[in-house]
């Protein structure tokens, strides 16, 4: 049984990753400060990760996920603090390259900061480099847009108020800008072939190859509720993100290296459907915006 340290575990991809890991008959330890119920069968090692002293020491492990590391302290004060192990996994983002760059990104394309990103990307970027610094072999992976069960992001859980409350959609214009997804279950999929095989790339895009656009993406939300949406176009100077889940940004990942560890990835349809089904019985974990009080009050 291989042991594996997980930092978080307890919020969206993190509480994916460990569940998963748990149900593949991992030994699986997560690194968060216990503010939140834990995954049944994970081993809890209950310590910020600034601050986590001795407690990593004299553990071995096969393997360390990182989807907590944001920038590059994050990075440096975890691989300070630990002892043995084996693999190390960041879950970085897509992020890290400029909207300004060639399209579509590739794992060689220049990094830099991102006006819808910003800070957030240039951490990233912070965080990539420190890990590379101090542990040359690991591994980085960069997704576009992530969606699954347990997804706290209001995003696909805002269509689906919308479709159960059975409200007009107001799109962003045409709705024909283009989003690349990944569903969390292939993110996990790829860590675990990662550990299995070690490839000799050690950067790697994640994503669908093919994007669709908002307008199918809200069409494919709905479905999942057994509505067809009337749409609203918005055309007036009015910012995205007061009404829509997502920015005015359409970017694409090239996804090339990503079919060397794995093929067969979730169905779109198939992935919002099992968003649909958690979000029914799990909505008080979703931070919701106002987006339909704006749309009220000024569309």
């Amino acid at each position: 049984m291989k042991r594996i340290l997980i930092t978080g575990g307890t919020v969206f991809v993190s509480k994916f990753t460990a569940e998963f890991f748990v149900g593949q008959g991992y030994d699986v330890y997560v690194l968060n400060r216990g503010s939140r119920p834990q995954v049944r069968g994970v081993t809890l090692i209950e310590a910020d990760r600034h601050d986590i002293g001795d407690k990593l020491s004299e553990l071995e492990f096969d393997a360390i996920i990182d989807v907590t590391a944001y920038n590059g302290e994050d990075i440096k004060d975890l691989t300070d603090a630990l002892g043995k192990f084996g693999t190390y996994i960041m879950i970085s983002s897509s992020a890290v390259y400029p909207e300004t760059g060639v399209q579509p990104f590739t794992e060689e394309s220049r990094l830099g900061e991102n006006r819808f990103w910003g800070k957030y990307g240039t951490d990233k970027i912070e965080a990539e480099r420190t890990l590379l610094e101090k542990i040359p072999d690991g591994y980085i992976l960069r997704p576009p847009y992530l969606y699954g069960p347990m997804n706290n992001v209001y995003r696909e859980a805002f269509v689906f108020d919308c479709a159960l409350a059975d409200r007009k959609f107001y799109l962003p214009r045409d709705g024909e800008m283009k989003l690349q997804f990944f569903h969390v279950k292939d993110l996990c999929r790829i860590i675990e072939k990662i550990m299995e095989t070690k490839p000799s790339e050690h950067i790697c895009n994640v994503g669908n190859d093919r994007s669709v656009t908002v307008r199918q993406w809200v069409q494919a939300c709905y479905e999942c509720a057994d509505k067809r949406p009337e749409f609203v176009s918005v055309y007036e100077d009015t910012p995205q993100r007061d009404y829509f889940s997502f920015y005015d940004y359409e970017y694409c990942l090239d996804v090339n290296k990503q079919k060397d560890l794995i093929d067969g990835l979730t169905d779109l349809k198939e992935g919002l459907k099992e968003c649909f089904d958690w979000y029914q019985t799990n909505q008080e974990e979703v931070r919701k915006k106002p987006f339909i009080q704006y749309i009220d009050e000024h569309l």
